[in-house]
């Protein structure tokens, strides 16, 4: 045992269980830390001061992977442990089979599980400081995505019940000009009369070429739906309080992936050491942008660092499940992993079968021996994992030729 003292913290977030236990699993000590900055403080102080000033002597053991406990530990160079709450389930069966949970019983739970297991633990690590701006943008700009897509789901609703033959020249009613016709035509502030040439400004302003002034005019001059006294007016009370949302969702979208570009940026300048960063390699392949290079390095930073493909695989998703008793022996997808790397692997494969000749070959021959498409894009990104993580290793950027020979022989 490289520890002296094992501590498991059933944290929450006004106070913190804490239980103290020695290499033999004695119970040394049983507290409540409140979580204020001078409490967390003195708690450290009096741990390190048990093991003789030493903080690598301790190890913790909590269910969260990072927050301002975390990282007080971490600062204060004590070697923390991120357990799985369903790992933490199954612990605490260990000592109980009557289902009984309290605070004091997890934070034993942990540290004992600790003791007995802890080669089956993930120790956690000190993100660098750019990983921390690049995990925040990643996850906001996903919460923006979906806060977005509920203000379009209800603009075109709000479209289609007063003017459907509008969704012709906008189908999803996600893009800017569409907002502005709309205003402009069912809302508040509509034209009194549409000319051609308000028409032709708009589509230059916005810089749309797909539609020209007079195909835009004849959709809005067709006759418009009957509806219900009073229903008109009402779609158009909602979309004057939609459409200002909107603008400033959309907005913040593209400062957050602006932003996020230029973290990744920073954090590619900052690179030291032979061959090209993490950040240039991810660029180099087929299908990975900006919100996809952000989601990796938010989620996975220290896996990509090591280039631990195997545990990336499984945390990602990607690595099937055998379940195997007696005459049964079944595979299956893993539904316990990272869904936001998950989510991001899925789009990484999509979009690399259309823009790379060996991954779309891949795909294809995938298709053709009866795999499903979601199947079968989890064995393309499980490729693209496994030269990922030869490209990290080797310090080089993705070659076409070599990827055609690797998926001829993933497909043999």
């Amino acid at each position: 045992m490289p520890y002296n003292l094992l501590v498991g913290v059933d944290w929450s977030t006004t106070s913190h269980q804490v239980c103290l236990l020695d290499p033999e699993g004695t119970i040394l000590r049983e507290l409540i830390v409140e979580h204020r900055a001078e409490d967390i403080t003195a708690f450290v102080d009096d741990l390190i001061r048990e093991v003789g000033g030493y903080p690598e002597r301790i190890a913790v053991a909590i269910e969260r992977p990072r927050g301002g406990l975390v990282e007080s530990f971490l600062e204060r160079e004590l070697h923390v442990y991120s357990l799985n709450p369903k790992q933490l389930d199954r612990f605490r069966d260990r000592h109980t089979v009557a289902g009984a949970k309290d605070d004091r019983l997890d934070a034993y739970v942990l540290a004992d599980a600790l003791r007995t297991d802890r080669p089956r633990f993930r120790q956690v690590d000190v993100d660098h400081p750019l990983v921390f701006q690049i995990r925040e943008l990643s996850r906001a700009n996903e919460d923006l995505r979906g806060e977005f897509n509920r203000l379009i789901n209800r603009c075109r609703d709000q479209v289609h019940r007063c003017a459907p033959r509008l969704l012709r020249l906008c189908p999803a009613a996600n893009e800017p000009w569409f907002w502005e016709l709309v205003e402009r035509v069912v809302g508040s502030n509509r034209w009194t009369r549409v000319q051609r040439r308000s028409v032709a400004a708009l589509l230059k302003r916005h810089r749309i070429r797909r539609w020209d002034p007079d195909q835009v005019l004849a959709v809005l001059r067709e006759p418009s739906i009957s509806i219900a006294p009073g229903a008109a007016e009402a779609a158009q009370l909602h979309i004057d309080l939609l459409l200002p949302r909107l603008r400033v969702v959309h907005e913040q979208r593209k400062r957050c992936k602006k932003e996020l570009e230029a973290r990744l940026d920073e954090f590619s300048d900052e690179h030291e050491g032979d061959g090209p960063s993490d950040v240039d390699i991810l660029r180099s392949l087929p299908g990975v942008g900006v919100i996809v290079m952000g989601t990796l390095f938010a989620e996975a930073a220290p896996l990509l660092a090591q280039a631990d493909g195997t545990t990336l695989r499984s945390y990602s998703g990607q690595a099937p499940i055998t379940r195997r008793s007696g005459k049964s022996w079944v595979v299956v997808m893993r539904r316990g992993c990272n869904e936001r790397l998950r989510d991001a692997l899925y789009h990484w494969a999509r979009v690399s079968t259309t823009c790379d000749p060996a991954a779309r070959a891949y795909y294809h021959d995938l298709r053709s021996r009866g795999h499903t498409h979601g199947r079968a894009l989890r064995s393309v990104a499980d490729r693209w994992i496994r030269i990922l993580m030869a490209m990290l290793r080797d310090r080089t950027l993705y070659c076409p030729e070599h990827s055609r020979s690797t998926a001829v022989g993933a497909a043999a």
